[in-house]
């Protein structure tokens, strides 16, 4: 009697895994909802969960003393969230906030952990994560401190673009505001720029990107120069 292969995983970590890795996660996999606004982790929670984006988008962000919130890092189907409790650090460095809703899988940090420490291709690719993603927050310090807002914006969007394979994101300026650090006025300045340019359309919370290559080009280097140290 023929059995069914399994579906290949849409998050890319776990499609990485030779099947009889990704066999011993499987029963471990929570299928989970991933709604807009949803948050994982709070700063300084204990990481209970790890969880592996298929279509969610999750934002990394960071707090200051003043309560201004400023995002450091993108999870999609590219990642897991709460990658620092392997490392050593139980708790979370950053919020973890769904950004972009859809859905997902989830294990506990015991079930992946014990497979990390096998020392097998789940603890190599997520090492290799740990550098793409060390490389993303650095990038985007660079970035925010060096660069226009149309162009921030530009680099922000490809980013998002790449890690939920969908040009349509549903995003309010208020957000992307947060996001970026800046003021939904100075969004609204510069979606309106690349929407002048025929690159993206705007509409009530919702981003269409019509032309990815003007969007590149428009873009400031940091954009490529993440994927090109990624190997995209």
């Amino acid at each position: 009697m023929s059995t069914v292969p399994t579906p290949t995983p849409k998050n890319r970590i776990l499609a990485a895994l030779p099947e009889d890795e990704y066999q011993r996660l499987l029963p471990h996999l929570e299928p989970v909802d991933l709604p807009s606004g949803k948050v994982l982790y709070e700063i300084d929670d204990t990481i209970d969960y790890l969880y592996f984006p298929s279509g969610a988008l999750v934002s990394l962000v960071t707090q200051m003393a003043d309560g201004k919130i400023v995002e450091i890092g993108l999870v999609g189907n590219d990642g897991m969230s709460g990658i620092s409790s392997l490392m050593g650090h139980p708790k979370s460095f950053e919020r973890a906030l769904v950004q972009i809703p859809d859905g997902g899988v989830r294990a506990s940090i015991d079930v992946i952990r014990a497979e990390f420490e096998k020392g097998q291709t789940l603890q190599k690719v997520l090492l290799r994560y740990a550098n793409s993603l060390m490389r993303q927050v650095a990038q985007t310090a660079a970035c925010n401190a060096a660069h226009t807002t149309e162009e921030r914006l530009s680099r922000w969007l490809l980013m998002c673009h790449d890690r939920i394979d969908s040009p349509e994101l549903s995003l309010t300026q208020e957000f992307i505001a947060e996001m970026l650090g800046t003021r939904r006025g100075t969004v609204n300045a510069a979606a309106i720029t690349l929407q002048s340019a025929t690159l993206i359309k705007y509409h009530r919370g919702h981003i269409t990107i019509i032309d990815r290559t003007g969007l590149e080009s428009f873009s400031c280097e940091c954009y490529e120069m993440l994927r090109s140290r990624n190997g995209n």
